[in-house]
């Protein structure tokens, strides 16, 4: 399945964020105001609120180059899958540290992103609770005005799969280069996969990612949270039956008890590796980095779902969004030896 003609196996579009981790307490959120285990959309002074409040915490805070597409492709790039990513970066500090990060990881961007427009690169400040729950205070900073400017037309045309992060619901122009990503990829045969984000977004803007999926994505991605808000219902069966009418497959992340997916014709339950969790940041992300790198290879559902999960479990085991670019290659060498 590793088809050399397209270009490209991945092409993502998401938020380019710059990810900062701290640990704190419940108490310290409560204090703060934050709600907790979901993304909350700030503007920029209330975000230095935030960080001048934890001042004392910092000590424990890593910067990365995030964003949940991001984590995404870049995931999928280490595991081996040649990949293009949409977004947008100011010309500051912030921005150049982005461009470089994505360098690094293998991922390609539009030439846009090196004519940056002044403004503030997109931060969102991650607090971990000892849990591992995270909960994201997120200044998107120029990422609001993420538009059709930032695709590309012809690395889309040489791509297999087309990933849009469901984030960007919240921003009109956001939606927009989303919904027109969707359109051209449809319109030139590449397959089409979306993630739903985030309980809050689901709750916000359910209308917009209703457009934003249209008359149905290849592939969806979503935890269990977001599938009953998406679906109105209770029942995890239920959502499972209806999530049917919005896409040809999914895959639907139950945390410790692993993934329920359907390929089209037939539901899987895989299992999760029992791991401790001390940071869930990114582990949805990871998931489908790791899973889209197993089908774009050939693998069944089952088999892309259990390297997924293994990925996800590994992510939640560390601080911070992302693995190392090391541990890519070792969960590969463990699905081939399973």
């Amino acid at each position: 399945m590793h088809n050399p003609t397209h270009k490209y196996e991945l092409y993502g579009i998401g938020a380019a964020l710059l990810d900062t981790e701290i640990e704190v307490s419940d108490s310290d959120l409560q204090a703060l105001g934050v709600d907790k285990g979901v993304m909350t959309l700030v503007d920029d002074s209330r975000q230095q609120q935030l960080v001048d409040d934890l001042k004392n915490h910092m000590v424990t805070a890593s910067r990365a180059c995030g964003g949940s597409g991001a984590n995404t492709v870049i995931g999928a790039s280490y595991f081996g899958l040649r990949t293009f990513y949409s977004c947008k970066v100011a010309n500051d500090d912030n921005g150049t540290f982005y461009r470089d990060n994505l360098t690094a990881a293998g991922v390609a961007y539009p030439q846009v992103l090196q004519n940056a427009d002044s403004g503030n690169t997109g931060k969102c400040l991650v607090l971990i609770t000892p849990d591992a729950e995270r909960s994201m205070n997120t200044y998107l900073g120029i990422s609001a005005d993420l538009s059709v400017n930032e695709l590309d037309r012809d690395a889309l045309a040489q791509s297999r799969w087309a990933y849009i992060e469901g984030y960007l619901v919240s921003s009109p122009t956001g939606r927009a280069a989303a919904i027109a990503l969707r359109e051209q990829a449809e319109a030139g045969g590449v397959k089409t996969a979306l993630s739903l984000s985030d309980p809050m977004m689901v709750q916000l803007f359910h209308d917009g990612l209703k457009e934003m999926i249209g008359g149905g994505v290849d592939l969806l991605f979503c935890n269990r949270e977001e599938a009953l808000k998406y679906c109105n219902t209770d029942s995890l069966e239920e959502a499972a039956q209806e999530l049917r009418n919005h896409c040809n497959a999914f895959a639907i992340t139950l945390g410790a008890n692993g993934a329920l997916l359907w390929d089209g014709e037939q539901e899987t339950r895989v299992a999760s590796p029992r791991v401790k969790a001390i940071d869930t940041n990114g582990a949805g992300d990871m998931f489908a980095g790791a899973f889209l790198f197993g089908i774009n290879r050939g693998k069944s559902f089952a088999e892309a779902g259990e390297l997924a999960c293994r990925a996800a479990a590994q992510v939640v085991s560390q601080y911070g969004p992302r693995l190392r670019p090391e541990q890519h290659k070792e969960l590969l060498e463990q699905a081939a030896n399973a």
